[in-house]
C-alpha cells in the first residue's frame, strides 16, 4: 500500500513530468520555427526606397522578431540589373548593400534563409561572368567558383552572409552542366531549408544537374528536372545530390 509521503512524491513527479515535457515541446516548436526562408521572384527596390516602399513589392523576405530583411535587385541601366539587400530593425535601416555585383552581369537577388541569429543565407542569379566585381571574390574556395563557360543561361549563386553588417562572408555559383559542349546551363533555386549544419538546396535543372563532384548526371526526359543538392554549411561542399529521373 502507498503511503501518504509516497503518494505526494508520486504526484510530484507526474506534474515535474508534465511541465518539463511541456517546456521540451515548446522548445521544439520554437526552434523549428525559428528558422525562415523565402524563395520567390525579385523585385526591384534601391537603398534610398523607406521600408514601407519595399515591404509593398510584396519580394522575398524574412522576418524574425523586430528585424526583417528584404532582397531584390535594382534596375542600374536598361540592360542590366545588380541584386541588392537590406535589412530594417523595427522600421529603421541598419544597413543596405549594393556592392555584391556591380558588373554587367544581369544579377538579381531571390531568395534568403535566416535562422534569427548568425545564419542568413541569400540566393541570387547570375547570366555570366563579367569584368569588375562580382560574387567570384568570395567563392575561390567554395564548391563552384565561377559561373563556368558560355553565358546567357540563368544559374544561382548562394552566399553565407553576416546578418550584422551585410558582409558575404563566402559564396558558392549552383548550375548545370551541358553534356554536349560541357556549357555551363540554367538553374534556378526554389526552396531553401536548414538543419543547424546543412543548407539543402532545392531547384529546378536543365540539362543537366551537376552530382556531387560536379560532372553532369545523366537523365531521361525533359527539363527543367527537380533537383535537391546538401551543402555544407561553408558551402565547400555538396555532401549530396540527386534529380528526379536523373542518375
Amino acid at each position: 500500500m502507498i503511503n501518504r509521503h509516497q503518494l505526494l512524491k508520486y504526484l510530484t513527479f507526474l506534474f515535474l513530468s508534465g511541465v518539463l515535457g511541456s517546456d521540451l515541446a515548446i522548445s521544439q516548436v520554437l526552434a523549428q520555427s525559428g528558422v525562415q526562408s523565402s524563395v520567390s521572384k525579385g523585385v526591384t527596390f534601391t537603398c534610398n526606397d523607406s521600408e514601407a516602399t519595399i515591404k509593398a513589392k510584396n519580394g522575398p523576405k524574412v522576418a524574425i522578431g523586430l528585424t526583417t530583411i528584404y532582397i531584390g535587385y535594382q534596375q542600374v541601366s536598361s540592360a542590366n540589373k545588380d541584386p541588392r539587400i537590406v535589412r530594417f530593425d523595427n522600421g529603421v535601416k541598419k544597413w543596405c548593400r549594393s556592392d555584391y555585383e556591380t558588373t554587367n552581369d544581369d544579377g538579381t537577388g531571390y531568395g534568403l534563409l535566416w535562422d534569427g541569429r548568425n545564419v542568413l543565407y541569400g540566393v541570387f542569379s547570375s547570366t555570366g561572368s563579367q569584368t569588375g566585381n562580382d560574387f567570384r571574390r568570395f567563392a575561390t574556395s567554395s564548391w563552384l567558383s565561377s559561373y563556368g563557360s558560355g553565358g546567357g543561361a540563368k544559374v544561382a549563386v548562394l552566399a553565407r552572409i553576416n546578418p550584422t553588417s551585410g558582409n558575404v562572408d563566402y559564396a558558392t555559383f549552383l548550375s548545370a552542366k551541358k553534356l554536349t559542349d560541357g556549357k555551363t546551363n540554367s538553374l534556378v533555386v526554389t526552396n531553401l531549408s536548414w538543419n543547424g549544419t546543412n543548407l539543402t538546396v532545392k531547384a529546378d535543372s536543365w540539362w543537366s544537374p551537376r552530382r556531387p563532384d560536379r560532372n553532369p548526371m545523366i537523365c531521361s526526359g525533359s527539363s527543367p528536372f527537380k533537383y535537391t543538392a546538401v551543402f555544407t554549411g561553408d558551402l565547400k561542399k555538396v555532401n549530396s545530390a540527386s534529380a528526379v529521373n536523373c542518375t
